[in-house]
């Protein structure tokens, strides 16, 4: 058979797929029309409510079964009023076809569907001779494990008809109640009679017409819609070069080492969480770097992006006695520094440096960075702010980036901090533009931060990332340094940022030298960091700070310069609270 040949029959062939899924689709809503005269038969209405750990779900939306000999529909007391928010998802068994139909309306002029004619007879279950009462029915236990959750199936065949909440155990009989791993449980709370029930049509009353899908394209599509996704950066060059230019999206800064974007976050609630994507590859640069993923506050007299326009000198500066200024690193009364989402690490040449062949090694085209940054959102809620991402390189080919910001619904009961107030920053992300490294710890001062809060902060927090650099045998990179930090002229916390799982990430390296040891470059432990992770942020407790002027002091005893080499740390901190 000829290409062309071959082409025309797979396109007729998916044709004709599809109208099957069609015809069996519909087939379902004609069924009960096409018996003229004929009511449909009678069924049952189930309302279930789920517990965790013994306790009521606060809130929940009431699970409804509505069943009857032929089919069964899963759907909720929201969806069923009319009441439930967008996405939500219903469930529809033919009994008959053995097969679920699943409809997700995504808005309300828009939904997808799915015709699943497989799942339902994989389903196994061991019957076991334990038996209990459910709301006045005699009723039998399953047991099947489903991706090593235990799940206990109870149901009774004396209301001679099927169902079951969830599309489990749909088949066995009417299921009163499903617990898994002994500590969540769906249990059925009322059964209503009904003298007429038809799914079908209770399906096709709440919902659109909507295509039909194969089963992996619907269950992504549905899944995405649960949450809103903020594309920052898309497949973007963040490299060295004079002929790195801005265009009407992408701001540029600093020989391409820096891009930016303006992003308008919608307001977020108390309770959901954030996260940050980011992807990168190698694009000719080989070597390992450091990134920074930040915000520019623009709630004061001046900013960063002053100093990206106009040059860092005009940033405020910073001394401490050791000889040397360091522009826009720290707050003051008309001046807020970058906010720091996440500290990352390039690795050596991914990508682009895959040619390099090693025995049993098989390079990652792509190293993926993920940070929850929901203690942050504060900074971000309903504002219009610049988020930037540099990298320090000097490559014109440099590295390529895709970044995205997720906003997931939730009710987290962890999500308290409300108050998120940028204090220093010393990451020398204008590093390609003449702003100073952060070398300030070669002095007993070291970095030293003064703010005043106009009222109290319960259990205040600094959110604090440290990185050390200075990269031969004796510099910082690779010598452990107690960070020790201050408040108000007393030692609230001390410790040693230290990586040794950075072996790990072999994979992620092409271009990592191999030495006479056994060991390559990217292997070696480094202070706080490994090539192609990012650093975690720790949080050093502050207790209750009141209204006031109070003062931050890092410490870090730095190491001396070895010829032309240097070391220096970056640090960041935002204090946070309540």
């Amino acid at each position: 058979m000829k290409n062309k040949d071959k082409k025309l029959y797979l396109l007729n062939n998916l044709t004709f797929m599809k109208k099957i899924l069609t015809f069996t689709f519909l087939s379902l809503f004609v069924f009960i029309q096409a018996q003229t005269g004929a009511k449909p038969p009678k069924g049952l209405k189930i309302t279930y409510i789920k517990s965790s750990n013994g306790k009521l779900i606060e809130n929940q939306d009431a699970i409804l079964v509505f069943t009857n000999a032929l089919e069964t529909l899963i759907s909720s007391e929201k969806m069923n009023s009319g009441k439930a928010a967008y996405p939500f998802e219903q469930s529809l068994i033919n009994r008959s076809e053995n097969k679920i139909i699943q409809v997700t309306q995504l808005k309300k002029d828009k939904s997808v569907t799915s015709v699943d004619s497989l799942s339902l007879a994989k389903q196994n279950f061991e019957f076991l001779a334990e038996t209990k009462t459910i709301l006045g029915y005699k009723c039998q236990k399953a047991k099947t494990i489903i991706n090593s959750n235990t799940i206990e199936l109870w149901y009774t065949n004396e209301l001679q008809v099927k169902g079951a909440p969830t599309s489990l155990g749909q088949n066995i009989g009417l299921v009163l109640e499903m617990v898994r791993n002994g500590n969540f449980v769906i249990s059925a709370t009322k059964i209503e009679k009904i003298k007429s029930v038809s799914p079908t049509l209770i399906l096709q009353s709440s919902t659109t017409n909507s295509p039909i899908l194969d089963g992996l394209t619907y269950k992504d599509l549905v899944w995405k819609s649960r949450f809103t996704t903020i594309k920052v950066f898309e497949n973007e060059i963040i490299n060295f070069s004079d002929t790195s230019k801005s265009n009407d999206s992408i701001l540029r800064f600093a020989n391409g080492t820096i891009i930016l974007k303006k992003i308008t976050f919608p307001e977020i609630k108390k309770g959901d969480l954030l996260f940050l994507d980011l992807a990168e590859q190698s694009n000719g640069d080989a070597y390992d770097r450091t990134g920074s993923v930040f915000v520019i506050p623009q709630d004061k007299k001046q900013s960063f992006f002053d100093g990206l326009q106009n040059g860092s000198k005009t940033l405020p500066i910073y001394e401490n006695g050791n000889g040397k200024q360091y522009q826009g690193v720290l707050a003051t009364n008309e001046y807020t520094p970058i906010i720091e989402l996440m500290r990352f690490f390039t690795p050596f040449g991914i990508k682009q440096y895959n040619y390099i062949q090693l025995k049993d090694k098989t390079w990652h085209e792509t190293v993926p960075y993920r940070m929850d940054i929901t203690d942050l959102k504060s900074n971000l809620s309903g504002k219009t702010v610049y988020v930037g991402t540099f990298i320090g390189n000097y490559d014109k080919g440099g590295h390529k980036i895709s970044m995205h910001i997720t906003i997931n619904p939730s009710e987290s009961s962890l999500d308290k901090t409300n108050i998120s107030i940028p204090l220093f920053n010393t990451t020398n992300v204008m590093e390609m533009a003449g702003q100073e490294y952060a070398t300030m710890f070669n002095h007993e001062k070291g970095l030293e931060v003064t703010f005043t809060l106009d009222k109290e902060i319960k259990n205040a927090k600094l959110r604090y990332i440290s990185t050390g650099h200075g990269g031969w045998e004796n510099g910082d990179e690779f010598v452990p340094k107690k960070n020790t930090i201050i408040l108000n002229g007393k030692e609230v916390f001390s410790f040693i940022p230290w990586r040794q799982d950075c072996g790990g990430y072999r994979l992620f390296n092409p271009a990592s030298g191999n030495f006479n040891d056994g060991l390559s470059s990217s292997d070696l432990s480094r202070s706080n960091w490994c090539p192609g992770t990012a650093t975690n942020p720790i949080y050093i407790e502050l207790g209750d700070l009141k209204a006031g002027t109070h003062t931050i002091q890092v410490k870090i005893p730095q190491g001396p310069n070895e010829g032309g080499s240097f070391s220096s740390w970056n640090v960041s901190g935002v204090l946070q609270g309540e």
